[in-house]
């Protein structure tokens, strides 16, 4: 088992126990691919859902261009709540899960399709 295998069965076990979540695993092995290597880089393989800057690139980078969605509140709310879901005082929030909960949250699967 490959190095991004591993982090993909972390990510599926994330989801099950803390997000209370059955996985799409082809759909997680997408987004997680779709970080490319930021999810091996110490800094950039998680967020930090209580710093500002943090979420702004969450909204930036991935829902706006990725996703292709409008700015407005409903983003900001979806991260809070996706954040919630994952548990705000859960230390290792990885950034692949956080996107993989938004594409199911926006219904935007098929940007991955």
């Amino acid at each position: 088992m490959g190095k991004r295998d591993e982090l993909i069965a972390r990510y599926a076990d994330d989801l099950k126990n803390k997000c209370g979540m059955t996985p799409d695993m082809d759909l997680l092995t997408k987004v997680t691919i779709g970080c490319g290597p930021s999810i091996y880089d110490a800094d950039a393989f998680t967020v930090a859902g209580s710093q500002p800057g943090e979420i702004e690139t969450v909204k930036k980078n991935f829902l706006i261009k990725k996703l292709g969605l409008k700015d407005g509140p409903e983003l900001d709310a979806a991260i809070a709540s996706v954040i919630e879901t994952y548990g705000r005082s859960e230390r290792n929030k990885y950034r692949a899960v956080i996107y993989y909960m938004l594409a199911k949250h926006f219904k935007k699967e098929s940007i991955y399709g």
